[in-house]
């Protein structure tokens, strides 16, 4: 909830034209109060974009991580460190409060956009070379958005479907490898390992019997769905990512391209400010609170009072959507055709021994630059 209050006033003028200010610094042009990038399908200038919001985020990170950063750096491996044929790979579950906690957050800020710490419900995993005891990637799983079109439109479900089932699906807010393991393709290692039955179980272990805080249903715990998007436009990590023939993520479309990244580089905690001062929360259920529902809904109240159009959230950058369905009949169980679940079972040790044959080794054979990865260059805070 985004309910914090603030005691300074906001001066209209001065915060739109640093609204405008920022987008334009972020690459965007700006015209007739909608934004685009000159071109939404190139990669650097989609990053380019990104970059004021994830150096935003790394700065607001540096108080509770940059004093443990040489430990936590001790955990990411050197090139020469890594033997691709003894990478024995562990999926660890991330406790709050915990050492495996703070390594997750300080590799979660090394991804080229803003990563959410997830919504409601959340698992989250590091992947750890027990070989070396060094990070090969970390996994977050967290609440779906309820209403994505693509995704929607491939199971096939109704409005009360959704409402009824969509507990059966969590989306993966962050997933992928670090260095050097990145360059082994090990993020593929990481996608296969959230199909996987230990993901599955570990989800029915921690919510399995736990009453919904809407409806006060009780939720089996079941996860019949795993959804994700892209960070950069179409993808190359999901594309052809197949088991047993069979392909582990699908890709089922487009977002439409909205969202708020292009504010977080510092112009939302000022919109947040204003929202407060100036706006009414329109939050449909007392059980969330009494404050804003969330970002999109401050960002929404604020832009039309500083005279800004609301279609300034269509930023454009459009995100390739993947579901990976965790059951043969995953799309009738959601549809309430099915009641129970044909799993796939997806042992973690046998989704490895199919990423090794296929990716790993024939990728350590042709190309070996992994090695000169140092860690040092994964630092964030360099000290004067």
């Amino acid at each position: 909830m985004d309910n914090e209050s603030t005691v300074w006033e906001i001066d209209p003028a001065e915060l739109r034209n640093r609204v405008l200010r920022s987008l334009r610094a972020q690459g965007f042009s700006v015209s007739r109060g909608e934004v685009a990038l000159p071109n939404p399908a190139d990669k650097a200038a989609i990053r380019r974009a990104h970059a004021a919001a994830v150096a935003h985020r790394v700065e607001q990170a540096r108080a509770g991580l940059e004093r443990h950063e040489p430990r936590l750096l001790k955990q990411i491996a050197n090139g020469e460190e890594v033997d691709p044929t003894r990478l024995s790979p562990r999926l660890i579950e991330v406790l709050p409060n915990s050492e495996e906690e703070l390594l997750f957050r300080y590799a979660r800020l090394h991804w080229s956009i803003p990563v959410s710490a997830g919504y409601g419900r959340r698992v989250r995993f590091l992947v750890v070379d027990e070989f070396n005891n060094k990070l090969i990637g970390i996994l977050g799983l967290g609440d779906p958005v309820f209403a994505l079109g693509p995704r929607d439109r491939w199971v096939g479900w109704t409005q009360g479907d959704r409402r009824a089932r969509i507990r059966a699906v969590m989306d993966a807010f962050v997933l992928g490898a670090v260095p050097p393991y990145s360059q082994l393709l090990c993020g593929k290692l990481v996608a296969l390992l959230a199909t996987s039955d230990e993901v599955r179980h570990a989800v029915k272990r921690k919510y399995g019997g736990r009453e919904t805080l809407i409806t006060g249903d009780v939720h089996d715990g079941r996860l019949a769905l795993v959804t994700t998007t892209s960070a950069l436009g179409r993808s190359s990590l999901y594309n052809r990512l197949r088991l047993d023939g069979h392909l582990a993520f699908h890709s089922v479309g487009f977002t439409r391209g909205s969202g708020e990244f292009h504010f977080s580089n510092g112009v939302y905690q000022d919109l947040r400010a204003f929202a407060e001062q100036n706006c009414i929360a329109t939050a449909k259920n007392s059980r969330w609170g009494t404050g804003f529902r969330n970002r999109r809904e401050i960002i929404r109240k604020a832009l039309p009072e500083l005279g800004l159009k609301t279609d300034l959230i269509y930023h454009g950058v459009q995100r390739e959507v993947f579901v990976a369905p965790l059951a043969q009949n995953t799309r009738e169980f959601l549809r309430g055709e099915h009641q129970r679940l044909r799993w796939f079972h997806r042992p973690a040790a046998d989704l490895f021994e199919a990423f090794r044959e296929r990716w790993l080794l024939p990728r350590a054979r042709r190309d070996a630059r992994y090695r000169e990865f140092s860690r040092e260059s994964y630092r964030l805070w360099h000290r004067s």
